[in-house]
């Protein structure tokens, strides 16, 4: 990011300095492509939310379609969208959002198996990969959403990965015309840099030591990944729990990270089926890149003292 900020020009002018900084930023875009093994097109925005509303909403799809799991961001990006069931119709006019990996609960959604039913039909599939991008081999799909804070890049910076611009309808502006306002040139170039190093401050069996300790409280929801889960406490509400975890130097949450804030209940834990009194008392934890061993441990003493 340092030599982004020293070179940073706007990558759209012609002058030399904005060649400098064009030839930086398509350096950074074909580097994360090769990184997630992606031959489609890349197309930089703000972060997972900005790239949700543009496949969403510029996709050459006459309605939507959304899994009833999805985070807030696809619901206010497509607000008129079908909830998905065997009964709605997938055709060739159709575009199907369905999350990765659900940011709630860590399950991972079978994208790959639903796209070998929806793609004979037609119907184009964007996936949310906020969370398993960087992590896990993500799938087969027409549009895949990123997030570099989710791999220890910067915030303020995504990207929406398109299979062809011929999905998407311009709207002139930068990156091709598919996004207004210019490139964060620095949070690109951090963004790579994040996703190359791919390191982890725990192994998968410190991750799944830890998962252990928690199993009586863990909502167990289908295949999950080991970095993401839903913890209930037996009594105390999930506004309790996050006030005195943070007071011991915990940071977790309850519904998505972008909605804790509203103190509702969560749509995504409804949508799983979860009874309300469950959700009430259930939180987020998730096991950022950073995390250590010993905070682990900690937090599992932490969460066994509270009474």
């Amino acid at each position: 990011m340092e030599r982004g900020f020293a070179l940073w020009a706007n990558p759209s002018s012609p002058h030399g300095e904005g060649r400098k900084a064009k030839s930086a930023l398509e350096d950074a875009r074909d580097r994360i492509k090769a990184a997630l093994n992606w031959d489609g097109e890349l197309i930089f925005t703000s972060g997972a939310s900005e790239a949700l509303a543009i496949g969403l909403r510029q996709a050459k799809a006459d309605h939507r379609i959304v899994s009833a799991v999805e985070h807030d961001a696809v619901f206010r990006a497509a607000p008129d969208a079908q909830i998905f069931s065997d009964d709605v119709m997938l055709d060739d006019s159709a575009i199907l959002a369905v999350q990765h990996v659900n940011s709630e609960t860590g399950v991972i959604n079978p994208v790959a198996r639903m796209g070998e039913t929806v793609k004979s039909k037609g119907t184009l599939i964007l996936s949310d990969c906020s969370q398993s991008a960087g992590k896990l081999t993500l799938p087969d799909a027409d549009m895949l959403v990123i997030s570099a804070h989710k791999f220890g890049g910067p915030i303020g910076i995504g990207a929406l990965l398109v299979r062809d611009f011929g999905q998407l309808a311009p709207i002139g502006g930068h990156e091709r015309g598919y996004r207004q306002g210019t490139e964060n040139l620095p949070g690109a170039m951090g963004m790579v840099a994040a996703l190359e190093a791919g390191e982890w401050q725990t192994t998968a069996r410190d991750r799944a030591e830890f998962k252990e300790k928690l199993a009586g409280d863990r909502l167990s929801i289908g295949e999950q990944v080991d970095y993401i889960f839903a913890l209930t406490h037996s009594s105390i509400s999930a506004q309790a729990l996050l006030i005195r975890l943070d007071a011991n130097g915990f940071a977790v949450s309850a519904g998505s990270a972008c909605s804790s804030g509203t103190l509702k209940k969560s749509r995504v834990l409804d949508a799983f089926g979860v009874p309300d009194d469950v959700a009430a008392r259930t939180i987020r934890v998730s096991i950022g890149w950073n995390s250590t061993p010993a905070e682990l441990e900690q937090f599992a003493d932490a969460w066994s003292s509270l009474k």
